[in-house]
């Protein structure tokens, strides 16, 4: 059977700072998911513990405190509104969320390809392409090795263009980063449980020269083993406009079934 769109797992209100915007409620979310018939949605903000030193000053407000005031979600009857979080991991492989804190969620997805925050996620060079390649390989080694619940630990928007943002370099990262190497990682992820994020831009999805580039990790990973979730990243209401065609374009492309979907336990 077809992989059936039935979920949204990462998705941002206006707790989140990048949103700020008073219309993105967990009311709105919700509005949301029963307009396109979801029956099960996460709410995501952006999360670094004050319990793990070393957040960044724009992460340091958006502590636990800060993100709880969503609580308690709003329910109905068609929709399973879970409260989840988008933590990250710095330059030294440190992932901002304690142990003390992973029952507090109910999913925890970690962005690999934040690679926007410079001194915080990295220390390389502007226009060093085979620097930042390496660098995100790095980052592959350090996820495996953190200590996370993975069965409820989903990995964010793999192939996002904040990997290298200046003239679409990110396209020559991810095209450096050869195929053994994807494999051993999407292995590793397989066997630890943790779900890979389909989360493209609807620009990529429909340019066949950029294409095969942004589905070629996403390809190995199902070829690994791994199993994949949806996630909008919805920051605004208008985010979620295209949601639903960039999910059937990306279930459509990689050919995925039910067997293919992540399921939190």
């Amino acid at each position: 059977m077809r992989f059936i769109i039935d979920h949204d797992l990462h998705m941002h209100s206006q707790i989140s700072d990048c949103s700020s915007d008073p219309l993105q409620t967990p009311q709105a979310l919700l509005e949301y998911a029963k307009e396109n018939h979801l029956s099960t949605v996460c709410l995501t903000d952006h999360y670094w513990d004050t319990q793990v030193p070393g957040a960044s000053w724009w992460y340091e407000p958006q502590n636990y405190d800060r993100i709880a005031k969503a609580l308690p979600l709003p329910q109905d009857e068609q929709v399973k509104f879970l409260f989840g979080c988008e933590t990250d991991m710095d330059k030294f492989g440190v992932i901002g969320i304690p142990e003390s804190r992973f029952d507090d969620f109910y999913f925890i997805i970690v962005p690999l390809s934040h690679l926007h925050m410079d001194t915080f996620t990295h220390d390389l060079p502007q226009n060093d392409v085979p620097a930042r390649a390496r660098h995100l390989m790095e980052r592959l080694d350090h996820f495996l090795a953190a200590k996370l619940p993975f069965h409820k630990v989903g990995i964010a928007h793999f192939t996002c263009s904040l990997i290298m943002l200046d003239n679409k370099q990110y396209l020559k990262v991810l095209d450096m980063i050869p195929d053994d190497v994807y494999a051993r990682f999407f292995r590793a992820c397989a066997e630890k449980g943790c779900g890979i994020e389909l989360n493209m831009e609807l620009s990529e999805l429909k340019d066949e020269k950029i294409r095969p580039t942004v589905l070629r990790p996403y390809k190995i990973a199902k070829e690994a083993g791994c199993k994949f979730y949806l996630g909008s990243d919805t920051h605004h209401p208008a985010d979620s406009e295209g949601a639903m065609e960039r999910f059937n374009l990306m279930v459509d492309a990689l050919e995925l079934t039910e067997d293919d979907k992540f399921r939190l336990i």
